[in-house]
């Protein structure tokens, strides 16, 4: 416990996210790169023998990272190393291992393969979350609750519609990950500076055979797209698009939060609760939203990144500069990591989010008398009174009633007030049974169940197979 962990690893990401940007993951795919660059090439007529590629097929997972780490050291160039490596328990694919291949075949086609990985883990996590949302806004599509504009009580909506607006978000987010997900290119082989200048030697300047290759290779790895010309590596503005992508999808987690630990501290919506969970270490009576407050901080991470990927596509040099390596082992693991860490603390809070009608209702009650306002106007003239002068009627006891509600903290009895006014020309009774939350929420049930039925079901529908994630929080 005397080096730095990184908490991504050690309290967030899952599993499998983790393996996905691990060493084996990352080194294994480099050698079934140069196994499948190998098995092309001798389909494709070089002198490469079916044993030197049993060699190389039978190391794929032989990976001595001590003897990694000491090529390295020794050529301070981890390609080399791992050709090294290999070469080492492979001695009769040594010499074909790599072969007219730069250090960017393996990396940047290893990093593309993660990317796609990384994605289809995320576009997993995300779908559970459009599933938790979509239930949430049915289940509570007819329950009033204040609108807020300004963070000011406005007209009502449901609890449920509300929903929709944080699930319209991520509709969004996710029409972006499937384009990202089906547009993704492949480097495949380019050689050095893109020209696969090497690759003309090696198959005496026969173009096809070289595009053949190339397109061989991709599909092997799943790639219906290449890239049609690369420098050295691929562009970088990938890396650039897929954290624009991962931070889009921080910003609406990070929406929803702000908005539940605002609805917590009013006591209307809460996160789950566990049994023993300690809210603080001094005040025993709390019960802060933790979960929502860990998301909003890895989001705000993920936000930060976009920077760094941004500005080293903006600063390629040329073919190819390598002041994006460093930066791209940081910033692409790491955003996906907290992708991953906050899809799953999203999912774990709808799975037991918890609603306080009762709460809810007392806070409508508090101001849904000056919200029928303009209903008792309308009422009063179409009874003969002048809608001026009731205008001012109600602006007078609106003045009382909220002096009432501020400065002496009682309750809001701005119907009371108009009741008990004969100058209103108004049915007392029937404005009594108006006041009913429902009658204040507008079409909010049905635009519900039609945005999740034309909006979400279609997606729920096409992905079920990916429907169900069991999510045990580390911490």
């Amino acid at each position: 416990m005397n080096t730095y962990q990184n908490p991504l690893e050690e309290r967030y990401a899952s599993e499998e996210m983790l393996y996905n940007f691990s060493p084996d993951m990352k080194f294994s795919t480099w050698r079934k790169l140069w196994f499948a660059l190998a098995s092309i090439q001798k389909e494709l007529g070089l002198d490469i023998t079916q044993e030197q590629l049993d060699e190389i097929e039978a190391n794929i997972d032989n990976i001595d990272y001590d003897v990694a780490r000491a090529y390295e050291k020794k050529f301070r160039h981890d390609v080399m190393a791992h050709v090294h490596t290999l070469g080492d328990v492979a001695p009769k694919a040594r010499p074909i291992i790599h072969l007219g291949a730069t250090s960017a075949f393996v990396g940047d086609n290893t990093d593309l393969i993660q990317i796609r990985e990384g994605l289809l883990i995320v576009k997993k996590k995300l779908i559970n979350v459009i599933k938790g949302l979509s239930d949430f806004a049915i289940k509570y599509k007819d329950l009033p609750t204040l609108g807020f504009t300004h963070y000011q009580p406005a007209q009502l909506t449901t609890v449920g519609k509300r929903a929709t607006l944080w699930l319209q978000s991520v509709l969004l987010d996710f029409e972006e990950l499937e384009f990202r997900i089906d547009t993704l290119r492949f480097r495949g082989v380019k050689g050095t500076t893109g020209t696969a200048a090497s690759f003309k030697e090696l198959f005496d300047g026969d173009y096809s055979k070289i595009k053949e290759l190339d397109k061989k290779l991709s599909a092997k790895f799943g790639f219906t797209n290449v890239f049609g010309v690369s420098g050295q590596t691929y562009d970088r503005k990938i890396d650039a698009e897929t954290l624009a992508l991962l931070s889009n999808i921080a910003q609406s987690a990070h929406k929803f939060t702000t908005d539940l630990r605002l609805l917590a501290n009013l006591k209307e919506l809460e996160e789950p609760f566990e049994k023993n969970q300690i809210g603080s270490s001094a005040m025993a009576y709390k019960r802060n939203p933790m979960r929502s407050e860990r998301i909003g901080s890895l989001a705000k991470f993920v936000i930060s990144l976009t920077q760094s990927t941004a500005m080293t596509a903006s600063t390629q040099w040329f073919e190819r500069t390598l002041d994006d390596s460093a930066n791209k082992r940081l910033a692409i693991p790491q955003a996906f990591l907290a992708i991953d860490s906050i899809l799953m603390i999203w999912t774990n809070i709808l799975n037991g989010i918890v609603v306080y009608p009762k709460r809810i209702e007392k806070h409508i009650q508090e101001e849904l008398p000056f919200m029928a306002t303009e209903y008792i106007i309308m009422e009063a003239v179409k009874n003969g009174g002048d809608r001026q002068e009731i205008h001012e009627l109600i602006r007078e006891h609106s003045m009382e009633a909220s002096k009432q509600v501020k400065m002496e903290g009682k309750p809001n009895d701005l119907i009371e007030r108009i009741v008990a006014d004969d100058n209103f020309p108004i049915d007392k009774e029937k404005l009594l049974q108006v006041l009913d939350s429902k009658n204040f929420i507008g079409f909010a049930p049905e635009q519900t169940e039609e945005f999740i039925k034309n909006e979400a079901q279609p997606i729920l529908d096409k992905y079920q197979d990916l429907i169900g994630l069991e999510v045990d929080l580390k911490v």
